[in-house]
């Protein structure tokens, strides 16, 4: 790490602001030199001399602090970066909406320089459609998002909008400097990478095949994955149209849901949507088999054996893949053994541009994920990260090769 680096640290007031302690130890472990603002609700979280003491900076509290009053402006102009962490629902709001009330807000508003920040709150104001809103807004301006991560928080619930921890934090904090961008870099990064007004066209969660009128065959997917890759692309500015097999989650703000329950209404939703699409994102863990003669009634156990006979389902993706004129492919493979081999295989057999594959066992049903990716150029890892992380990398990776395409 470059010594000269140096970021200003805002802390808003959320209980998580504890660890905004730590993070600044961390960052300043690895050379990065730290000024801290903090609102005035973050004083009821942790004290501004906590802070100075760590830094040896005397913290930013107040616009009239400084005698010109131009804290705002002098602040940013020296900063490499600014960060917010943690960020609450409510200043989110002030950053999505151009407000201006505190040092802080307007710090941010009159910087020069990239803005980071790890959203931190509870679950349901992190899933409130307002705060979808704000967040997309966030990313559309070039706002880079560190989390937020799921888990127990401090209400005693559980779910998404704790803020990630200070380690990964400071790890991501440290790669983004060492990467060299300024915010000239940002900018062209995000036209290459942005998919305002692109149609795209996933399909997530997974179907049910009835056996009879109380039976069915199912997999354990959640649609987590599935439904966080909507969210990354809306968030970059696509229109996103979600074909959704059973799943109890909440659809994220402004993509077009369809829900489905079997693979032969999915496959009939894609086929009446997929004209329209530039992107088509297979996320779906669809059955490749279903019973060939279902029960209107529920079949009543005997002591007999009981056969069923199974038939192959439509293979969406494939189908896709096979038009005239095909949208740009992404396909998922979970597998439980011989990821490479098989994704490969898979890929070849598909003749799709890019593979996202992962091990079904380490990954289903989980909060996070890791993937494998497959294209042209070799094979490419996303670490493992909550999967709204994973899925923004993703569609970065996917707006990369759709823009590269039509350019060539």
């Amino acid at each position: 790490m470059n010594p000269s680096k140096h970021i200003v640290l805002g802390i808003t007031g959320g209980i998580a602001a504890y660890k905004a302690a730590e993070l600044a130890r961390l960052l300043l472990k690895q050379g990065i030199d730290v000024q801290v603002a903090m609102t005035e609700a973050a004083t009821h979280f942790i004290t501004p001399a906590t802070m100075q003491a760590l830094t040896a900076h005397p913290v930013l509290l107040d616009q009239w602090q400084d005698a010109q009053g131009m804290a705002h402006i002098q602040s940013s102009r020296s900063a490499d970066a600014i960060v917010i962490a943690p960020a609450t629902a409510d200043f989110i709001a002030k950053l999505a909406n151009g407000q201006a009330d505190d040092l802080l807000s307007a710090l941010c508003l009159a910087r020069d320089c990239p803005l980071l920040v790890a959203p931190a709150m509870n679950k349901q104001m992190w899933s409130n459609a307002a705060t979808r809103r704000n967040v997309q807004r966030l990313a559309t301006d070039g706002v880079t998002l560190l989390g937020p991560d799921s888990g127990v928080q401090a209400c005693g619930e559980e779910g998404m909008g704790r803020m990630r921890e200070a380690a990964e934090l400071a790890r991501d904090i440290s790669d983004f400097l060492d990467s060299g961008q300024t915010q000239v870099d940002v900018g062209l990064k995000s036209d290459l990478q942005n998919l305002q007004g692109i149609k795209i066209l996933i399909t997530a969660g997974p179907t049910y095949e009835a056996i009879d009128a109380v039976r069915g065959i199912t997999n354990r997917s959640s649609g987590k994955m599935g439904y966080a890759v909507a969210q990354a692309a809306l968030e970059r500015g696509a229109e996103v149209t979600l074909v959704s097999g059973p799943v109890a989650l909440t659809p994220p703000f402004g993509a077009k849901v369809i829900n489905v329950v079997s693979a032969d209404e999915m496959f009939e939703a894609v086929k009446r949507k997929v004209a329209q699409a530039d992107i088509f994102i297979g996320v779906a863990a669809v059955a490749d088999y279903r019973v060939a003669q279902t029960s209107p009634q529920k079949i009543k156990k005997e002591d007999a054996a009981l056969t069923l006979q199974l038939v192959p389902n439509p293979d969406i993706l494939a189908y896709v893949a096979a038009l005239p004129h095909p949208p740009f492919c992404v396909g998922f493979a979970a597998e439980s053994e011989k990821l490479r081999e098989h994704a490969t295989a898979k890929r070849k057999k598909k003749n799709i541009p890019l593979l996202a594959a992962n091990l079904a066992q380490d990954t289903i049903g989980s909060d996070e994920n890791e993937l494998l990716l497959f294209d042209d150029a070799g094979e490419h890892r996303l670490p493992r990260a909550d999967k709204l992380t994973v899925a923004r990398t993703l569609l970065q990776y996917v707006a990369g090769l759709y823009r590269k395409g039509k350019v060539e």
